[in-house]
């Protein structure tokens, strides 16, 4: 039985203003922010995961399964830009610093056991963002949509559920952005909210800076 569960937020930067954290969880069963839902599987919420202790997942996958990783990171991006392309949109270059963003969270996530866009010391998602991808003197402007599945997920079935939840959809097709960097990560055995499960968690990074 397959589990997935995703979640989407946006952060906003104009000219020295204060940036706004927006989260919205998806309202269906086996798409709830942080929860896992379905027969033979455990309900968990990512924020009780805060009550493990820290501890190191190795990521189980050899060479091999890194490329196709990292095929799976440009299918992602390839559909998420023929979505913008289907709608007039510009597509997104690929930024060295988002994808750097993305594959922080993505390893942290699976190595910690928790799904939720802060950092497990609870800092905002935007503070690591802006670590990797920092804000000009004009505007900046940096959203994430996050997604896992068990065990190993497909470049369509990621960008299908993120279109079928309004967030992670407005997050795919905003005008703004100019940028995206995209991490995949797998892990054997991921503790906390994933149960010891095999998962693929995927972080997308959007932005915009000029």
């Amino acid at each position: 039985m397959r589990a997935l569960a995703a979640a989407a937020a946006v952060s906003l930067l104009l000219l020295g203003g204060a940036p706004n954290a927006l989260g919205s969880p998806i309202k269906r069963s086996l798409f709830r922010v942080g929860v896992v839902q379905g027969p033979g599987l455990h309900k968990q919420r990512a924020h009780a995961t805060r009550l493990f202790q820290r501890r190191t997942t190795r990521p189980a996958r050899p060479t091999g399964a890194q490329r196709e990783l990292r095929a799976l990171e440009v299918d992602i991006v390839g559909r998420i830009n023929a979505q913008r392309a289907a709608r007039a949109l510009r597509p997104l270059k690929v930024s060295r610093s988002l994808t750097a963003a993305a594959g922080a969270h993505s390893r942290q996530m699976g190595q910690i056991g928790y799904f939720e866009h802060e950092s497990f010391n609870g800092a905002p998602f935007w503070k690591r963002i802006e670590h990797y991808y920092p804000a000009s003197r004009g505007y900046w402007s940096v959203g994430e949509n996050i997604f896992w599945e068990s065990p190993d997920t497909t470049g369509s079935s990621a960008v299908h559920e993120w279109m079928t939840s309004a967030p992670h959809r407005q997050n795919i097709l905003a005008r703004e952005w100019r940028e995206i960097g995209i991490a995949a990560a797998h892990f054997d055995s991921a503790p906390g909210a994933f149960g010891g499960r095999s998962v693929t968690i995927v972080t997308a990074d959007f932005g915009v800076r000029r």
